[in-house]
């Protein structure tokens, strides 16, 4: 019977590394990334039934890129696997199109269990950050959604900038020419109303581009 194929999105290499000794006996993982463009070259081109991902990646952040792979693959799983506790952030992990966010310091066997759960169509949330879910959601049912203002490509050049990308090195990962990574920040910096960088790098922590 064929074994449910997995990518493993993590930028730390031993944890990737503990990761893919931990699924390989229930899952054929099919590819380790390190950083969100990879990640959607990688699940476009292999199509994986289930994707593990951390929220905190850089280049790309996990919840932008599983929204962008929810664009282009809808029948793809997403499950967060995360140090990050913020139950605020796992509503915003939830509403990206994820089945599952799962705490690093959880067992073993939560992951596994999330994983099969996406499969099946189910969601699993570790339990201790569930219920901070449930009050988040309560106080703010709309969430801290992405910032609609700003285009998909437009909240890479944002991050890529605030990580300390030099203008010309954000374009070469984007593959573009630097000037159109510098339009895009004038037009950012000017639909925003920002004045400096200061301003763009606070903007991008606050709306969760730059995820720590």
């Amino acid at each position: 019977m064929r074994l449910p194929r997995a990518i493993l999105a993590d930028d730390h290499t031993l944890v990737a590394e503990a990761l893919h000794g931990l699924i390989a006996a229930q899952f054929d993982v099919v590819a380790t990334v390190a950083d969100g463009h990879a990640l959607l070259a990688s699940a476009l081109a292999l199509k994986p039934d289930v994707i593990v991902v951390d929220v905190a990646m850089p280049l790309l952040n996990g919840l932008e890129a599983c929204r962008q792979l929810k664009q282009k693959m809808p029948a793809v799983k997403l499950v967060f696997l995360t140090m990050n506790e913020d139950p605020e952030l796992a509503v915003e992990g939830m509403k990206s199109g994820a089945s599952g966010y799962v705490l690093k310091k959880s067992a073993a066997s939560e992951l596994l269990q999330a994983m099969q759960a996406a499969l099946r169509g189910k969601s699993y949330i570790t339990p201790q950050i569930a219920r901070g879910m449930q009050e988040s959601f309560i106080r703010n049912p709309q969430g801290k959604s992405h910032p609609r203002s700003l285009t998909a490509r437009q909240r890479e050049v944002v991050q890529l900038l605030a990580e300390g990308k030099s203008m010309k090195e954000a374009a070469t990962v984007l593959n573009v020419a630097p000037r159109t990574v510098a339009f895009h920040k004038y037009r950012v910096m000017q639909d925003l109303g920002f004045k400096t960088s200061a301003d763009l790098i606070q903007y991008a922590i606050k709306s969760r581009i730059v995820v720590g």
